[in-house]
């Protein structure tokens, strides 16, 4: 098998990463080599390659889909919003600099697209087939100018296009119908047909409406994937996650104890890596959950302080909301916070950032005794280490430097040496994101939160976070081989761009 495949989306969040993810654990189970791909991704979730890369984590987990070690050419542009109108670009796993939204459309992106045809090229001459994913819709015709992740990497590449379509938004015929109606002859060549995800209900009651777009584009559904829960793994975006309200999906098992364990995450503006809380929700009994109120941290457990893409931002945040005030009276009461890379530079002494917010030196809250110096150089590392007596892993994505001046040792190297963080009665920080995910240490950390909290909770003695990881994304390779039209699919990927399929003139027909 050799060939390749982009999957869009009528909408962001239509369901393009997951059904990116399960369309290549199926290939994978199929014998296939395959990778993922995406040219360009606007994320505030990254993760780091083996080699020190960064990139989106979206594109890992579909690495991991495909049982293969995720690199840096699986997604070479990485743009990280600072704000509304700005981003740090990230090209090849490395910063190369700040660019407004107008910087970056109006000439900077499109110099960018033989550095992505060159990726795409070398993973297609590695792989049997390279599974890419768009993004947002390549309907934005605004930007069809300068695209190189859409239908600009799709026309320069040869590879069929599957749009994918989440009916649980409602209106879904329409926005398949319009998508291909805004798009130019050239592109619309390569619109291969249409993936519906998220339906509920008798799939037969569908099955006319299909029939008529079949008839109106010529271009046929290659399947309607159901809903289902919990399969929302990885999320690109942090700014989309709902603050009030807002429940991580928790492991259904009851807790192994006799009490569950309330987790608070404080929603900052411009939240990075918030997938960090996706091992504590995997814990049966704990609840998992994002506020803006510092009422809402009264009947927590333990509090996190996530990370962020703005630092000094979020803790000004914190600050006009009352949330440092009651963060402080929690530290002080000995009631569990922890604060992970911006969060932990948040609880410490000082800030001196001239190269994010660029506010010179600030006050943090005063928690630990740490105080951190913005480097230009990003830290980009895959540590490891050893904590509370077991042994830890994670990623590190800072330009924060910490100076850790007191307080007692987080994560050593299993020798006694410091490593990283520290902690000082029952506030914990760390810059290492993705440590709850080592299993031993996350039971560890739970056993000592629910001890200072006074709750009878105890951690499953066999959850497996990579375990349950495999799980979900088997599930995903599931939903692609039961309910799309595989054997279709394949031809399709194998085959490359479809052929002699009508053209759609902008707007609908009666």
């Amino acid at each position: 098998m050799s060939g390749g495949l982009l999957v869009a989306g009528t909408t962001s969040d239509a369901g393009k990463s997951v059904v990116t993810a399960g369309i290549c654990r199926w290939l994978v189970r199929q014998g296939v080599r395959v990778a993922p791909f995406k040219a360009q991704n606007m994320s505030l979730n990254s993760f780091v390659t083996r080699e020190g890369a960064e990139i989106g984590r979206a594109q890992a987990m579909q690495a991991q889909a495909c049982r293969i070690e995720p690199t840096a050419l699986m997604n070479p542009v990485l743009l990280k919003p600072g704000g509304e109108q700005s981003s740090q670009v990230v090209l090849l796993g490395k910063p190369v600099g700040e660019l407004s939204a107008r910087g970056y459309h109006g000439g900077r992106q499109q110099k960018l697209l033989g550095t992505v045809l060159d990726c795409l090229a070398e993973l297609r001459g590695t792989y049997d087939a390279v599974i890419c994913e768009g993004a947002g819709s390549p309907a934005e015709i605004n930007l069809r100018r300068t695209d190189i992740v859409n239908m600009g990497i799709a026309r320069n590449a040869g590879l069929p296009v599957l749009i994918v379509g989440d009916i649980d938004r409602g209106g879904v015929f329409a926005s398949f119908f319009g998508t291909v109606a805004l798009l130019s002859p050239e592109d619309q060549a390569l619109i291969a047909g249409f993936l519906v995800n998220k339906f509920r209900g008798d799939v037969s009651l569908l099955e006319p409406g299909l029939d008529m777009l079949h008839g109106l584009t010529g271009r046929r559904a290659y399947g309607v994937l159901p809903f289902r829960h919990g399969l929302g793994i990885d999320e690109e975006d942090g700014l989309r996650v709902s603050l009030r309200g807002t429940v991580r999906e928790s492991n259904t098992a009851p807790p192994v104890g006799e009490d569950v364990l309330r987790v608070a995450v404080c929603a900052v503006p411009l939240m990075s890596n918030f997938t960090d809380v996706d091992a504590l929700a995997a814990e049966p009994g704990v609840v998992v959950r994002f506020v803006d109120r510092p009422e809402e941290l009264a009947d927590a457990d333990l509090v996190v302080i996530p990370g962020t893409r703005g630092t000094v931002r979020a803790l000004e945040w914190l600050r006009e909301r009352g949330l440092a005030d009651a963060l402080s009276r929690r530290a002080a009461e000995g009631r569990p916070v922890l604060g992970v890379c911006g969060g932990f530079q948040i609880l410490g002494e000082r800030i001196e950032d001239d190269v994010e917010s660029r506010r010179g030196q600030v006050d943090g809250l005063g928690i630990l005794p740490v105080r951190v110096r913005f480097a230009r150089e990003k830290t980009l590392t895959r540590p490891v280490g050893e904590a509370l007596g077991e042994p830890v892993e994670g990623y590190e994505i800072h330009h924060g430097v910490a100076d850790v001046t007191g307080g007692e040792t987080f994560i050593s190297d299993g020798e006694g040496r410091a490593l990283d963080g520290c902690r000082v009665g029952q506030t914990w920080g760390t810059h290492w994101h993705g440590s709850l995910e080592s299993d031993g240490f996350r039971r560890a950390f739970l056993r000592e939160v629910a001890a200072a909290a006074g709750r009878r909770f105890t951690p499953a003695p066999d959850t497996s976070f990579a375990g349950l990881r495999e799980e979900q994304l088997d599930r995903l390779g599931d939903l692609i081989e039961q309910h799309a039209d595989t054997d279709a699919l394949r031809r399709l990927i194998e085959s490359g761009a479809p052929q002699g399929l009508p053209f759609i003139p902008p707007g609908a027909p009666a």
